[in-house]
């Protein structure tokens, strides 16, 4: 989306303000300026007045003795997270939905080869998934469909009576977070954003080394998600629509924040004593992915429908600051031939740690610590959760094993009727990234204001204990395969 920064800073009204925000900015309720105002709906998102029904911060559901699941979406991290649940005691997957039956019969032979019952299945039509989550015989719904569909799909799934866990970002705007929030609040039901980084084992250790104050005052802290997809995004898949480059196609924004702001957001405590305050974003022009579709338009008819010069910049940057005056980086580029990674730099008052390039790096002062020594902040920092499971979870796998870890604390939560780390007021606030920097990123960079989705409850909410309570009962399934 393109917008004329005259004409944005009219419709704004932010001229001499810098800030674009609730209570700087009236909602335009007239229907001819709001035809002219693509982002009219994300201010109107921005400003609402949402008053708290309920706490969802360290919230305990009942307890459930055994987690009946619905997996909605079966392509490569569907039919993971059937590998990897089915490892897990207390799991019943009772349904499996995708678009097309070949995924759902991978799914029954992984069921199938492990010893466990087949599942119900829904497939072959765009809205049967709605079929699966008005069943009465489940507690989860699983969802691992494109990132357009996650939200309908977890507030219809809190609705019918169950929890709701999600692939990342769990929205695409801000009035989809809104509604994710009220559904959670009103059915007291848990909407998890399954953001796997946070389970990866160096965020974990960093922090507990923050907690117990190795690390002193975070001052700042750097994120990203830098992965060379182009190829993979331009490959011709009729099966999933094309949606990543279409998507590119059409949102200048920074697509993916979660996996480099979500142990960002733990490690400095937001929505838990601090709040993002406000976001600017910036994007760079188109070098590749234009130039890749004309390229393979000249040999391939179904490459032309993407033949145009208004894919999304190579690289977002996005800039925030929090209430306590601490500030985060993070970046987004799927689409440059740079090595992977995820940045994660904390910065504090008394150290710094740094996860790529890896090895990752801890100083405690002003020089990086010897290999010996970090040897030795393994040993004594390693938190409870990664001693219980962190072996089987390297066994099991998943991005180095953090993705089952993940869900076996999922499932250990319900299970024993714990609080989870990752509520609803976190697969909000960070996944509004997308629609904010999109925002800002449109209008010369723009500050934004980031809503509050805690409603000021992140005051008085606790940090989670990064040494966790365990259930004790959660064991792991003895697997015929």
């Amino acid at each position: 989306m393109k917008t004329n920064r005259r004409n944005f800073i009219k419709i704004a009204g932010v001229a001499g303000t810098g800030i674009i925000s609730s209570g700087l900015t009236p909602v335009d309720t007239d229907k001819k300026n709001k035809k002219s105002d693509p982002f009219a709906h994300t201010r109107a998102a921005a400003e609402k007045d949402h008053k708290q029904i309920f706490n969802m911060c360290g919230y305990a559901a009942p307890k459930l003795e055994t987690v009946r699941i619905g997996l909605i979406g079966i392509g490569s991290r569907g039919l993971a997270a059937v590998e990897r649940l089915r490892h897990i005691e207390g799991v019943e997957i009772k349904a499996l939905c995708d678009k097309y039956q070949d995924r759902v019969d991978l799914a029954q032979k992984s069921l199938k080869e492990s010893g466990m019952p087949l599942a119900a299945e829904f497939a072959n039509s765009e809205e049967i998934w709605q079929d699966l989550v008005n069943r009465n015989d489940l507690d989860l719904v699983y969802i691992c469909t494109p990132r357009g569909m996650h939200t309908k799909m977890a507030v219809l799934a809190m609705e019918t009576g169950k929890h709701a866990a999600t692939e990342m970002p769990a929205l695409s705007t801000l009035e989809d977070g809104w509604q994710l929030v009220e559904t959670s609040e009103r059915t007291r039901k848990h909407c998890m954003m399954l953001e796997n980084c946070c389970y990866d084992f160096f965020e974990l250790l960093v922090l507990n080394m923050v907690r117990q104050g190795l690390f002193g005052e975070i001052i700042h802290a750097e994120g990203g998600y830098i992965h060379d997809q182009l190829e993979m995004n331009f490959t011709k898949n009729l099966k999933t629509g094309m949606w990543r480059l279409k998507e590119s196609q059409h949102r200048n924004a920074n697509l993916y924040p979660t996996h480099g702001l979500g142990p960002i957001c733990q490690v400095m405590n937001i929505n838990r004593g601090d709040r993002m305050m406000h976001l600017t974003s910036t994007a760079s022009n188109d070098f590749m992915m234009g130039k890749k579709a004309a390229e393979l338009s000249k040999t391939d008819d179904f490459s032309k429908e993407f033949d145009t010069n208004s894919y999304r910049g190579n690289m977002n940057t996005s800039v925030i600051k929090t209430e306590k005056g601490k500030t985060i980086v993070l970046q987004y580029d799927i689409t440059s031939p740079r090595p992977y990674t995820r940045i994660q730099l904390i910065s504090g008052t008394k150290g710094v740690s740094l996860k790529y390039p890896e090895p990752p790096r801890i100083a405690l002062g002003h020089e990086w610590l010897s290999d010996e020594k970090m040897k030795e902040i393994w040993e004594k920092y390693t938190p409870e959760i990664i001693k219980r499971v962190g072996e089987l979870a390297r066994e099991v796998g998943g991005h180095g094993g953090m993705d089952f870890l993940m869900d076996w604390r999922l499932i250990d939560c319900l299970r024993n009727g714990l609080p989870l780390e990752q509520d609803v007021y976190d697969a909000a606030s960070w996944s509004s990234i997308v629609p904010l920097s999109e925002w800002s990123a449109a209008n010369d960079s723009n500050a934004i204001k980031v809503p509050d989705f805690t409603c000021g409850s992140y005051r008085t909410n606790s940090p989670f204990d990064i040494e966790m309570t365990y259930g004790g009962n959660t064991g792991v399934r003895a697997l015929k395969i």
